[in-house]
């Protein structure tokens, strides 16, 4: 593991409802400056983040359907098509769980569906025939896209069915927990879900991440990204470690 490949593992994240203008501009400044993957605001944020990593190299995210999952799902297509447009290159979207519980994968296969259709559109073909003088149209921009599945609540057949769903979808990753849930991220849980997903995806852990043991323990489960308010901490102790 090298100080670069830990960085970018890192989503660096403030969530906090007492969160200000102030404290997210400070989360952007320290994420730049250990060039992290990532920043994950809520929504409200995002064109201010936006606006702040600008040519930085460190990505946008927010949740969709935050930290619940339980909004209607034509209110998450809503937020997803709001969070792109306002700067987010990345969404991380928390399934029904209630839905999960209950058995009924095809109404957590539909909605999934409906909001990648807006996170990751198709681009039109170029050779598709247009009236003359008629220009090509440009696909939106495509954000890359999680699916919470908040594993503190869902048996393993549970998050199985849902690594499934996400990968029908054309998820780009798979992450365990919103952080708001009764636990966070388990070394079982991140191998489960990489045995599900194998290499067609990636596997996000979040929630209970607090030091470099715990970062490091979850990489080597197979998680590929890790959602952290201690992303600073971390590193931090990371140079400690190197140092000796």
């Amino acid at each position: 593991m090298t100080k670069e490949k830990l960085a970018k593992s890192i989503e660096y994240t403030l969530l906090k409802p007492t969160a200000t203008g102030a404290m997210i501009a400070a989360l952007c400044e320290e994420a730049r400056q250990q060039r992290f993957a990532c920043v994950a605001v809520n929504l409200c944020w995002v064109p201010l983040c936006a606006e702040l990593l600008k040519g930085s190299g460190v990505s946008v995210c927010t949740g969709i359907g935050f930290p619940l999952g339980t909004t209607a799902t034509a209110i998450k297509v809503e937020e997803t098509r709001l969070a792109i447009a306002q700067g987010a290159n990345e969404v991380d979207v928390v399934i029904n769980i209630g839905k999960a519980k209950e058995g009924d994968w095809k109404y957590v296969q539909d909605e999934l569906a409906a909001i990648a259709a807006v996170a990751k559109p198709v681009a039109e073909k170029s050779a598709t025939a247009k009236p003359a003088g008629m220009k090509s149209v440009a696909a939106r921009p495509a954000a890359t896209l999680k699916v919470i599945l908040e594993t503190c609540y869902l048996t393993d057949d549970e998050k199985v069915a849902v690594c499934k769903a996400a990968l029908a979808c054309g998820a780009d990753y798979v992450k365990t927990s919103t952080g708001f849930g009764t636990a966070g991220a388990t070394v079982d849980d991140v191998r489960l879900m990489r045995a599900t997903v194998g290499s067609s995806m990636k596997v996000k852990a979040s929630g209970g991440i607090k030091t470099l043991d715990d970062a490091l323990a979850l990489l080597d489960a197979g998680a590929t990204r890790l959602g952290t308010s201690s992303g600073v901490s971390i590193m931090e102790e990371f140079e400690r470690r190197a140092a000796k």
